[in-house]
Order: structure tokens, then sequence, then C-alpha cells
């Protein structure tokens, strides 16, 4: 294929600012744009970012954005470590609670155990004083049986010593006269 024209002095291979097509045999050549009829718009964009760099870099923006990410370092550092901290503390807790309720279990076990003893000695206690109770009031009752016995037997004896004194004192009155009398009486100081 044979070399295309130079249209312009600037329209040179590999040039910028030159731009080249290419459509079915011919070649047509675009200029680009250039900003304030100076530079092409990419140079400038990418001068101005180096200027703004160059700027951050001069007032100290990456100390400030380091800085500020070594403090927000440091704070969640610190914060894991109070995190840390914590389940440290809430471990403990759990350990402390756990083991009170094992020995609330084991002080509980323990009294269940002492009130059933206490329960057992307080039903025996119960039983011996019921069955000593029972045994004094059985001999109370003998007692007083006992006691009525011999009463009603004293009563018995000293009615029928009465009944006897009234039978023979009716005896001697009705058989013993004053003349039988006097010869008992005679009989007996006779004897003397």
């Amino acid at each position: 294929m044979a070399e295309a024209p130079v249209s312009d002095a600037h329209a040179v291979a590999g040039e910028p600012g030159v731009a080249a097509e290419t459509h079915a045999g011919t070649e047509v050549h675009h200029a680009e744009p250039l900003l304030l009829g100076i530079a092409p718009p990419v140079a400038v964009v990418s001068a101005s970012m180096i200027v703004l760099i160059l700027i951050a870099l001069w007032k100290g923006v990456p100390k400030l954005v380091t800085s500020g990410l070594d403090a927000k370092i440091a704070d969640i550092r610190s914060q894991l470590e109070q995190a840390k901290a914590l389940r440290a503390e809430a471990e403990a807790l759990r350990k402390e609670y756990a083991n009170k309720i094992a020995s609330a279990e084991k002080d509980v076990a323990s009294m269940l155990d002492h009130a059933r003893h206490e329960a057992e000695a307080i039903v025996a206690k119960a039983e011996a004083d019921t069955t000593d109770v029972i045994a004094r009031r059985e001999k109370m009752a003998q007692d007083k049986i006992g006691a009525a016995e011999r009463s009603a037997v004293a009563d018995l004896r000293t009615k029928a010593a009465r009944a006897a004194a009234d039978a023979a004192q009716g005896l001697i009155r009705g058989n013993y006269t004053a003349q039988a009398d006097r010869a008992l009486v005679d009989q007996s100081i006779g004897a003397l």
C-alpha cells in the first residue's frame, strides 16, 4: 500500500495530537482538541493532578491521613483490648456464678439431707414420746382404777363394818338385858 500524504506538519505518525483512521484504504487525520490552543486536555488534567498531589504532599496530607489512620487503629486496638478485658471479666463472672450455683446446689443437698435427718429424729422422738405418754397414761389410768378399787373396797369395808356394828348392836340390845349386863360385869370383876 502506498504512503498517505501528510497534510499537516503535525500529522507525523506517533506524534501526539494527531489521530489516524483507516477506512477502506483512505486515511483521515483528525486533530485532538487543545486547551486554550496550548496543550491537549489529558496533559492539563495530568499536570493539575501532579500539582494537586505536590500541594497535598507539601501540606502534609499523607501525615494527616496516616496519623488519622493510626489514631483509628489505636482506637480500634484499645476497643479490642477493652473487649478482651470485658470478655475475661465475663468469663470470670461466669465461672464465679457457676461455682456459686454448684455451691448452692451442694448447700441445698446438705440442707435437704439435714432436714430429712431432723424429720426422722423428730418422728422417732415423737414416737418415743407417744409411747411414753401412752405408758404413763395407762399407768395413771391403772393407778386411778386401783385407787378407785381401793376406795371402793374401803367404802365397802366401812359399810360392812357399820352394818356389822349396827347388826351387833341390834343383837346385843335384843339379847342382853340389864341383868345380863350385871352378870357379865360381875364375872369380869370376879375374874380380876
